[in-house]
């Protein structure tokens, strides 16, 4: 029997909102929406485990929030983060359970593609080396390019989050290309011995598409959760993704 596909919250958005009223006022005693809460309600609603990307820019995320959630969540810490030394000496002060290594650019709005391992092995060895010395699982966030997949697996990374945001941006024969990129990516991430996760533009209406993809665990979500949590509350949202999600045959 299949395991249950798993989910994990991405939170960034709900302090993007905050942000936007209370960057300037960060100790008023007004600031909402309350990203613990938020937490909280993700995992009330069966999240298995809580994501937040700590930018250098602090654009949504800040460091106090990385040490309230770890604090307090019952389930797990997804880190996500881009490789700078100030970055990572907060991640080994907050010991996440997960770190996800990511490309991070200050103009991108968000996440735009994947890590390039291949040409960073030197600088990404130390970190990972760093990190799973504190007992932090490391995931690599990657474009479904086997290269990049085999890259991963020789630096000793536990797991890989395969991108998925050229399939969700795709159409017709396109969408087709990136979703077979992604199946065989998923299955040489597996026969490499890593955890095969995925994220970025993931919606209710397409993951079923994904199911296509061998070996998934865990599935990272934020802005199509956090936006239909405008319409049916957050809750409701994981819960509605849950569902989506539900069938996954592995």
């Amino acid at each position: 029997m299949a395991s249950k596909l798993k989910l994990g919250v991405n939170i960034d958005h709900v302090a993007t909102l905050r942000q936007a009223r209370y960057a300037l006022m960060p100790q008023s005693t007004q600031i909402e929406p309350n990203l613990l809460l938020a937490a909280q309600a993700a995992e009330e609603a069966g999240a298995d485990s809580i994501t937040v990307h700590l930018r250098e820019d602090r654009r949504h995320i800040v460091d106090s929030d990385v040490f309230l959630v770890r604090e307090h969540i019952r389930t797990k810490l997804n880190l996500e983060m881009g490789n700078t030394p100030e970055i990572l000496a907060i991640a080994l002060q907050a010991s996440p359970d997960f770190v996800c290594l990511v490309p991070e650019h200050r103009a991108e709005i968000t996440t735009e593609g994947g890590l390039d391992v291949t040409g960073n092995m030197d600088a990404l060895a130390d970190t990972i080396e760093q990190l799973q010395s504190a007992s932090i699982l490391v995931s690599m966030f990657v474009d479904p390019d086997l290269k990049q997949i085999a890259a991963s697996a020789e630096l000793g990374a536990d797991m890989v989050e395969l991108h998925t945001g050229a399939f969700a941006g795709a159409e017709g024969a396109d969408r087709t290309a990136e979703l077979d990129r992604l199946v065989a990516a998923g299955a040489a991430a597996h026969e490499a011995g890593l955890q095969v996760n995925a994220g970025h533009g993931i919606t209710t209406a397409n993951v079923s598409e994904l199911f296509a993809i061998p070996h998934l665990v865990e599935l990272n979500i934020g802005h199509h959760i956090v936006s239909r949590a405008i319409f049916i509350g957050l809750e409701q949202a994981v819960k509605e993704m849950i569902a989506a999600m539900d069938g996954y045959a592995g």
